[in-house]
Parts: structure tokens; sequence; C-alpha cells
């Protein structure tokens, strides 16, 4: 992380100016100028009309510091002329630096995985063979208790489904006949309309 430190430049002002005018007038941009000329007579200007401000750049520290004690808050063309030292801004290093490689090895291709990295081992499933014996013993219609209730929790039961083969056993012999088998309707395919030409 870079550390941004504003520090005021000496050589340098910003006049703030309300008057759009002097931006568009030549003549009135050559009166400003001279203002500061008097204190250096080498002074650059830069004109900022969207901003309306002027940045003076002055040879020295002190024709500056002159400058803004004589001038701030000093009448120009009828608007009040605001003088303040231009501020210049560093953070970190002057030169863009390409981001720490924290995370670099999921970028693709992937390169080596990271120093140290080790794959997991995928743990052994675990299998109740007490409950497959269990479930095995268990007849169509019966069922078996795997976990007993208590006065706060439910007790887990495992019920077995009776299969096709089994419910047309025994159970159609005591009723004396043979239930069918439910038919699965299938949806019907819309009548076919030929298009409309228009």
């Amino acid at each position: 992380m870079h550390l941004k430190s504003v520090k005021c430049d000496p050589f340098c002002l910003i006049a703030s100016l309300e008057d759009l005018d002097m931006f568009n007038r030549p003549e009135t941009r050559a009166r400003f100028e001279e203002l500061f000329r008097a204190f250096d007579s080498e002074a650059t200007f830069q004109f900022f009309k969207s901003f309306r401000r002027v940045r003076i750049n002055f040879t020295n520290a002190l024709a500056a510091a002159e400058a803004r004690a004589k001038l701030h808050k000093t009448d120009f063309s009828g608007r009040e002329v605001r003088l303040y030292f231009a501020q210049s801004v560093h953070i970190g290093s002057p030169r863009l630096e390409p981001p720490k490689p924290d995370k670099q090895f999921l970028l693709s291709p992937p390169p080596s995985p990271p120093v140290g990295w080790e794959q997991a081992q995928d743990a052994t499933p675990v299998i109740n063979y007490d409950l497959l014996c269990a479930i095995t013993r268990l007849g169509p219609g019966e069922k078996y208790e795997l976990h007993s209730g208590t006065p706060t929790t439910p007790s887990v039961v495992v019920h077995v489904c009776e299969s096709d083969q089994d419910s047309s056993g025994a159970e159609d012999d005591l009723d004396g006949f043979r239930r069918p088998r439910p038919r699965i309707v299938q949806t019907r395919r819309p009548d076919y309309v030929p298009g409309i030409t228009q």
C-alpha cells in the first residue's frame, strides 16, 4: 500500500476567478498577467476555463510568496481574486508497479502450485454394515427402527415398500381378485393444422 503525501509547491500559485470574460478576451488576460509579471518577469500562466482557475508558475519561491501576500483578495475587473499555493500530490512510487503475486496460481494456464501445497486426501466413506444387514432381512411391509424416540426427540423408522411382484402375491390371494396396475396415460399430441398463408 502506497502512502499519499500532499505538500505545497512554493513556486506555483492558483488563482480562483469568477470572471469568465477574462478567459475569452486576450486584452483582459494580458492585464491579468501583468499583475504577476511585476513580481517575476519570467512567470508563465496556464488558464483552465472550465475550472475558472489560472496556474501561475514562478521561477523562485520568494516572488510567489510576495505576489500572494500583495494580490490575495484584491479586485480585478470588479471581481475578487483569491490566490492559493498549488499542492503537489505524491503517491508512493512515481511508477505504477504490478500487484504482488499472492494468488497467481489461479491464472490460466496454471503455473506450478505454490510452495508447500499438497493435495487433500479424500476421506474413506463410512458404511454402516449393521444397518445394511438389518434392511436386507426385512420383508415387504415390515419396518425397522433406526433410532428409538425419547420424550424430546422423535424415533427414526425405515418402512420397506412393497414391490410389484409382492403385491400380486399374498394380498391378491386373500382378496380374491387381482388389482389392476395403474396405467400411465400419455399426453395427446395436438392435431396438425396447416399454416395459414396471408
